[in-house]
């Protein structure tokens, strides 16, 4: 079978063959000028910062604590926005993806090794109910689904990483694009591609993720030192494209805007589903250009990097800081593992 373009080169294509999804140039201007003052202050270390829940330290078991967190990282939105899942921890509710966040967090101060191959390899689906329990009716979405990708990624890095995520983070030697090759080849659930215009594109948002998250919790450092760090691009779920509607950097047609706005749902791979996601992370690609354009126009150099990693983190906080003002912008429902 003919290898799958990659994200970047898989957004490009996408975008310049849509035809519901628009990126729109001034748009893009738009907002990189509206996001250029918290760019130029962005940082790898405020990935710890910023949110209570994530590791603090930098170390192997930090490692571990991310690959498991994003082997699970998909489809948190729930079917009525008043109803949604929730785990209690350290006196907050979370909801979406800190749920799950929270709900690992909760599992380890219960002595139960939720991050540890040898134990998830093996665990039952009522120990998954268990693990990621809601304090609501309403329970996380798929979770047998979650059960399945637990045993079969823990087997799969016992034999083959020898049960250590650090293991699989030091045979890409220092290389982004060679972790996120290594992590798709060998852990299925992480193959998120799709058939578009008679090509296979990739978009690989948990494989990207994971990268990136490798990268934050290292702080770009010893194992984390990824030379490439810029090669990946920003990761294609349902907030993103919102937001970037929200913003006007994106347009939709009529006709999908209808359909959005109706709650139907839209299956992984077809076609419009592709052209949102392809297109954001096209768009996410062009507002990064823009910021160092603009920067370049002004005569000054960032404070720390400026990559569609960094990009997407603030976008995604930018849309849960907004998102009273964004319910007027639907976003697209789709059920899968692989965001």
């Amino acid at each position: 079978m003919e290898a799958p373009l990659l994200p970047r080169e898989s957004a490009r294509f996408v975008a310049e063959n849509s035809r519901d999804v628009l990126v729109d140039l001034e748009g893009v201007r738009r907002a990189a000028e509206l996001l250029l003052p918290a760019a130029s202050a962005w940082r790898v270390e405020q990935w710890k910062s910023l949110h209570e829940l994530n590791p603090r330290r930098a170390d192997e078991a930090a490692l571990d604590w991310v690959f498991v967190v994003d082997s699970l990282n998909f489809s948190f939105w729930a079917e009525q926005e008043e109803h949604k899942c929730e785990v209690r921890y350290g006196g907050t509710a979370y909801t979406g993806y800190w749920a799950l966040c929270a709900a690992v967090n909760r599992a380890l101060d219960q002595g139960i090794p939720v991050t540890s191959a040898s134990y998830y390899a093996t665990v039952t689906l009522d120990q998954v109910r268990d693990i990621f329990r809601s304090d609501t009716s309403v329970p996380m979405p798929l979770i047998e689904e979650r059960h399945r990708i637990l045993n079969e990624t823990g087997k799969i890095l016992l034999e083959k990483f020898g049960g250590s995520f650090l293991n699989c983070v030091q045979k890409s030697e220092k290389s982004a694009q060679r972790l996120m090759h290594l992590v798709v080849e060998h852990f299925p659930s992480y193959r998120d591609e799709a058939q578009f215009e008679g090509k296979r594109v990739a978009f690989y948002k948990r494989a990207q993720i994971l990268v990136a998250d490798t990268w934050s919790v290292l702080e770009g450092k010893g194992d984390g030192c990824f030379e490439d760090i810029s090669s990946i691009t920003m990761f294609a779920d349902y907030r993103l494209p919102q937001i970037l509607v929200y913003l006007g950097a994106l347009k939709y047609s009529d006709k999908l805007l209808e359909k959005l706005r109706k709650g139907e749902m839209l299956s992984n791979g077809d076609k419009q589903e592709v052209e949102i996601r392809g297109c954001s992370i096209w768009c996410v690609e062009l507002i990064r250009d823009s910021l160092l354009e603009l920067l370049e126009e002004r005569g000054e150099k960032p404070q720390g990097e400026i990559n569609s990693i960094l990009l997407d983190y603030h976008l995604w906080d930018y849309a849960r800081d907004h998102r009273d003002h964004m319910r007027a912008v639907p976003f697209h429902r789709t059920r899968c593992v692989y965001y």
